[in-house]
């Protein structure tokens, strides 16, 4: 087999070295900008905060729920049979737990394991929603963004918008005016 010569060698060397260097400058550059770093530390945050309302609500707020409404188990074990297994009990009584049903291989609703997840959800996004305002009301940066709908085309539009962005009509009236004021004939 052919071998090169020794100064096509290094150019090739070099020039790969190079490309190697160039591609891991670029992710550095890109992995350590400002934007990068915030959105990490911003999605720390939030799958601690979510895990933080979701033990809030499983733990603290759904157990009294279960004593003031007549549920005799945690919201989380409640489920409805809906085709008993193959070991079902004889005497009519049911499964006693979730598990229990699905070990036994029954089709089952579990509908207090989704009521407990709709909490903790509605409960995040409450919150995220009053720590978006706090920081709004704190800092007068606008986080929430009031919309309205445009008057001819009937999208969403910020309210305090004077034209239209995506038919670019006047809000205040102006095109209602043109033919009374005798603008167009």
């Amino acid at each position: 087999m052919p071998r090169l010569p020794d100064d096509e060698d290094r150019d090739l060397l070099d020039e790969s070295r190079q490309r190697a260097r160039r591609v891991l400058s670029g992710f550095f550059d890109f992995a350590f900008q400002g934007n990068v770093l915030e959105i990490a530390f911003g999605l720390i945050i939030a799958s601690m905060f979510t895990a933080l309302v979701t033990s809030f609500v499983t733990d603290i707020l759904l157990p009294p729920l279960s004593v003031l409404l007549p549920l005799n188990k945690n919201l989380e074990e409640k489920f409805a049979v809906l085709l008993p297994g193959p070991h079902a009990p004889a005497d009519g009584g049911g499964y006693n737990t979730l598990k229990q049903a699905q070990d036994d291989g029954a089709v089952v609703m579990a509908y207090g394991f989704f009521l407990n997840r709709l909490l903790s959800f509605l409960g995040v996004g409450v919150s995220l929603y009053g720590l978006a305002a706090l920081y709004q009301y704190l800092s007068r940066d606008p986080i929430i963004k009031h919309t309205v709908k445009c008057r001819y085309c009937r999208k969403r539009i910020n309210e305090k918008a004077l034209r239209c962005v995506n038919c670019s009509s006047w809000q205040d009236g102006r095109e209602d005016c043109v033919g009374a004021a005798g603008g167009l004939s």
